[in-house]
């Protein structure tokens, strides 16, 4: 099909890429050999090069098959971003296993559902983490808990502080038994991995994911869609070989932080700035200590930094680019972020079932602000009519769709919904959209975020866009709320920037000055913080009220 967002696409940029024929394991042992002394993970000042983390890939993947693993078992993945992530990540996936990555967060029963459904047959975690995974080993077909300690990836002098900062806050060391083992004991070197038939085609993950229609379910992603999306980040950026140093705040466990930091990082030989969790004032001590050129993130945390009170260029003035995705970056955080740090932070678009990046601002050339830029090297966009999938021109509002190498072959057991967003290689996002004559990308919102009002459409990205310029206001949600008249009403939830004060009166008149009337929020609820998920996109199913009921009945 015609691509004419190729024009726009930075000097250097391929509008095709030659994706070489290998598994996500082989592109980790190309790295090795090609730059065996560059350093792959910096974690609070133990750093490991990639000659280093190949050899501990192959001892984890030689433990797991020495323990019955077989290729195409699954194994879960359940840790924040320490080196043993990617240590147990790229050795199961040697290992010819299936990783399951796992949110740390997930309550029993939800990790029971998602156990249960991949069928994982192991689960390596922390020992902080053995209390989610204790009441649900008779439930589920683990059986096999690998664990593991932050200490064990600490530099050596800093390890007795750790230990006795882990028996202030009572963790204790799991010991190993016939069911548990120490990630420790699995990963000393005995020998190397056999070989095992896996091809680029196989499938290497299933990331869970509501999708769209809100049920969790694997999004199967193969070697050869994970590969190729991770080479094409690494082209967009300019990025394929040593030098470059990813501040990795985005959880490796979110498809996100696994190809944008993580992979794109090891096709590249790029050094990686490991962040368990977002902390903005630590983050900035990270970045300043560490020099970093990229730093993928989402907009709550470019907001958490730009509002530190000393956020300057000292922290953050080596940056070169940053990409923000997850959900709408507000322009006035690109503007301070840019301003400050001199870095060039663009809206980038994905999913978890293309891997999950297929739009991105090009890096340097125009940066179409509330656009989410230009499709991907290989891929393919277009706006069609949800019912008729014919596609619809320039400018008119419809449902974006994408195809490309990085699109999953399907949801993992559930053949009716992968047939309801797959058509003849073409993947339906759920999203509404519009594109330009140029083909830059616009998102108007989700389908089923949009809000009905006395049957006017409303997109709550663009009430939260203008929510946005109140120069008092840090965060916004806008969602539907019942309304007995109208169907439903415009509610805004609002968090204010520290030390400012607000009425919902205030609020409401800023939004009718910039607003039609039937787009102003009529309730505005003040919160001190939003529902997020753990990479921090705003949930604003947790912010929905339940329909009233049916006054008629």
């Amino acid at each position: 099909m015609d691509r004419p967002w190729v024009d726009s696409y930075d000097p250097g940029v391929p509008p095709e890429i030659d994706y070489p024929p290998i598994t996500l394991s082989q592109l980790l042992d190309r790295t090795a050999e090609r730059w065996p002394d560059a350093t792959a993970t910096i974690f609070h000042g133990a750093t490991l090069t990639y000659a280093g983390l190949a050899r501990q890939v192959d001892a984890f993947a030689a433990g797991l098959q020495a323990r019955g693993v077989s290729p195409g078992d699954r194994i879960a993945v359940m840790l924040p971003n320490v080196p043993q992530f990617i240590v147990a990540f790229y050795g199961a996936l040697k290992a010819g296993a299936v990783v399951v990555p796992t949110n740390p967060l997930y309550t029993p029963p939800e990790l029971a559902h998602q156990l249960n459904d991949a069928g994982a047959t192991f689960i390596v975690t922390l020992d902080q983490l053995f209390g989610s995974v204790q009441p649900i080993l008779g439930r589920t077909p683990l059986h096999g808990v690998i664990l593991t300690d932050v200490g064990e990836a600490l530099p050596r002098h800093i390890r007795p502080l750790y230990a006795i900062k882990r028996r202030r806050e009572g963790i204790r060391l799991v010991k190993a038994g016939e069911h548990l083992i120490r990630f420790a004991d699995l990963s000393r070197p005995s020998g190397a991995p056999a070989p095992v038939p896996i091809k680029p085609g196989d499938l290497a993950v299933l990331q869970y994911t509501g999708g769209t229609t809100g049920t969790s379910k694997g999004a199967m992603l193969t070697h050869h869609n994970l590969v190729a999306n991770a080479l094409q980040c690494a082209a967009w950026q300019k990025v394929d070989e040593p030098g470059t140093t990813v501040l990795c705040v985005i959880p490796f466990f979110h498809v996100y932080g696994l190809t944008v930091a993580m992979n794109l990082a090891i096709a590249s030989g790029s050094a990686m700035i490991l962040i368990p969790r977002f902390d903005a004032q630590e983050i900035a001590k990270a970045a300043e200590k560490g020099r970093p050129q990229l730093f993928p993130g989402v907009p709550t945390m470019y907001i958490a930094l730009s509002l530190l009170p000393n956020f300057s260029a000292k922290q953050f003035g080596s940056l070169k680019a940053c990409i923000s995705g997850a959900a709408p970056l507000p322009l006035e955080v690109q503007d301070r972020f840019e301003e400050v740090c001199g870095a060039r932070l663009v809206e980038g678009y994905g999913l978890t079932e293309a891997s999950p990046v297929t739009h991105s601002n090009p890096v340097e050339g125009e940066n179409r602000h509330g656009t989410i830029g230009l499709p991907f090297p290989d891929t393919d966009a277009k706006i069609v009519d949800s019912d008729s999938w014919k596609e619809l021109p320039p400018g008119q509002v419809g449902e974006l769709v994408v195809a490309g190498p990085q699109v999953m072959q399907g949801y993992w057991n559930h053949p009716e919904e992968t047939a309801a967003v797959l058509n003849d290689g073409w993947l339906r996002t759920g999203d509404l959209g519009t594109v330009d004559q140029d083909g830059f990308f616009s998102i108007v919102d989700r389908k089923k975020d949009v809000i009905i009002a006395s049957g006017f459409n409303i997109y709550p990205r663009e009430v939260e866009d203008v929510l946005f310029e109140h120069p008092k206001v840090k965060e916004a949600a806008v969602v539907g709320t019942y309304d007995f008249y109208r169907g439903e009403t415009v509610k805004a939830f609002v968090v204010l920037r520290p030390g400012e004060q607000a009425t919902p009166e205030e609020i409401i008149d800023f939004c009718r000055e910039r607003l039609a009337s039937f787009k102003v929020p009529k309730i505005i609820e003040f919160r001190s913080e939003l529902p997020k998920s753990l990479i921090g996109k705003v949930l604003r199913r947790e912010l929905r009220v339940k329909p009233a009921p049916d006054r008629t009945a």
